[in-house]
């Protein structure tokens, strides 16, 4: 599909995802990383308190 015709339909508000290569997206600046950090036992509940 060409660029104009894209840009065109998404205006319009058309489904356009059947025309998007979903499975080489990627979000910018979002890569994740786990690390571990230990916190007081204190800490921990006054989170879950402010959770609930």
């Amino acid at each position: 599909m060409k660029a104009k015709t894209f840009d065109k339909q998404f205006d319009k508000g058309v489904d356009i995802t059947a025309a998007l290569e979903l499975s080489k997206a990627k979000r910018v600046l979002q890569e994740q990383k786990r690390v571990n950090v230990d916190f007081p036992t204190w800490m921990i509940e006054s989170l879950d308190r402010e959770r609930s």
